[in-house]
Order: structure tokens, then sequence, then C-alpha cells
């Protein structure tokens, strides 16, 4: 059966499970970096389910392509942020660097299927 929404997509509802996560998990940040790495972390964590909202109305497989790929990105951008919220010791992120390895591969597979199909 196709998808009727965005929330159909299980890849959209894994990043939104670790957009969740991320506003959880940056609340243990230092008030100094409320304009800082919180705000960065929760801004491209955000992008990554937006994204694919976003990309599943487009008509088009390169429009649609396009929404993905920028997802991947910010993906790779919160990739970096939880390393460095771990390297400052602002709070363990081993469990959401494991759902957001589990939802990259969703989404990189997503994303090979629209490329490839004809």
């Amino acid at each position: 059966m196709a998808s009727q929404s965005f929330e159909d997509l299980v890849v959209w509802q894994k990043f939104h499970q670790f957009v969740l996560g991320v506003y959880q998990l940056s609340q243990q940040f230092p008030k100094q970096e409320n304009y800082g790495l919180t705000s960065q972390l929760r801004r491209a964590a955000v992008s990554i389910p937006a994204n694919i909202a976003e990309g599943y109305k487009r008509r088009t497989k390169p429009d649609k392509a396009r929404f993905f790929n920028i997802a991947q990105a910010s993906l790779e951008e919160c990739r970096y942020y939880l390393i460095l919220a771990h390297d400052l010791h602002y709070a363990d992120t081993t469990n959401l660097k494991k759902q957001l390895e589990e939802a990259s591969k969703l989404l990189n597979s997503y994303t090979y299927k629209l490329t490839q199909s004809p």
C-alpha cells in the first residue's frame, strides 16, 4: 500500500524520534550553549525530517532527490554536533549516534531507490 502522507514513511518516523531525542538530550547542555551548540544541533536535526516531508510532495524525482540530499547533509551536520557534545562532556550521545546511524541507512536506501528507479 502506498503512503498517504510523509508521516507514513518509516524514514520520517525514525528521524522524528531522533529530533525528540535531540531536544531531550540538549536540555542537558550548559546555558551558555543556548544560542550555540544547542540551537545548531536542534536546527540541523529538525531539518532532516522537515526536508523529507517537503521532498515527499515534490512531483519529479530530481526535485525529491534534492530535498533528500539536503536531509542527508543535515544528518552529517548532526553527526558532527553529537561528536562535539560528547567531546565537550555535555552529554552521553551514544544512543543518539546509534539512532542516527540506523535512520541514516534508511534515508540512504530510500534515496538510492528513488534515484535508481525508472
